[in-house]
């Protein structure tokens, strides 16, 4: 084997896709949205869980929307009174069904990402949690990874964590994402600019895991 066959479940971006194509392996974004990433050719707009269930695949990267799972959203389950938000429960637990979906597609390698959240209470843990500045993007996002039949991300190059914005109330974000929430203009557009995958990871990501791939199929 010389050349895998990757779905890219929930990425419009492409920037995971355009790394694997850059190796010459056959890479495909999917996504219910058209792709912003400049080449239409290689997305599959439809549902992700019935092209990662096509049973014709090798690897299988997936970004799971994070809204209602991420550490992050926690203080929305509750309404100021204290009483339970049924419907952000209910969001959340769709949320997570979607992710078993993706854990259980008949696909042999497997690589979930997704920040800190529900995912390593309620499902498991993750195998791998990893950074930017691991792989030569000055920024902190802390990065889960669930992993099925693949190896742990080797860092390739650590440099900085990269500059914090500070705020008048005494919090701090990273100064790229503090960038995001300045200059973005609607709740759509911050989440999209939120989710971005760093270069280096994404090279690390098709890389490692391209010839790890191929490795074992020699």
């Amino acid at each position: 084997m010389n050349k895998i066959l990757v779905l890219v479940a929930c990425e419009e971006s492409q920037a995971i896709t355009k790394e694997f194509r850059k190796l010459n392996q056959e890479a495909y974004s999917c996504d219910l949205i058209p792709c912003s990433g400049g080449h239409p050719e290689w997305h599959i707009q439809k549902d992700a869980i019935a092209e990662a269930n096509s049973r014709k695949y090798d690897l299988m990267i997936a970004h799971p929307p994070c809204t209602y799972i991420a550490v992050s959203g926690n203080r929305w389950l509750y309404n100021k009174d204290g009483s339970r938000n049924e419907e952000r429960w209910e969001n959340r637990n769709k949320a997570l069904f979607f992710v078993k979906q993706l854990m259980d597609a008949p696909i042999k390698h497997i690589a979930i990402e997704n920040p800190i959240g529900a995912i390593s209470t309620q499902i498991r843990k993750p195998n791998q949690i990893i950074q930017p500045y691991m792989f030569g993007d000055e920024a902190t996002k802390t990065t889960c990874l669930w992993t099925k039949n693949l190896p742990l991300l080797q860092p390739t190059k650590i440099v900085g964590k990269g500059e914090r914005t500070f705020f008048k109330s005494g919090k701090s974000h990273p100064k790229w994402y503090a960038d995001i929430l300045a200059k973005s203009k609607t709740a759509e557009e911050r989440r999209k600019l939120r989710s971005k995958t760093f270069l280096g990871m994404a090279k690390a990501i098709a890389t490692q895991y391209t010839e790890y791939i191929i490795n074992l199929n020699k």
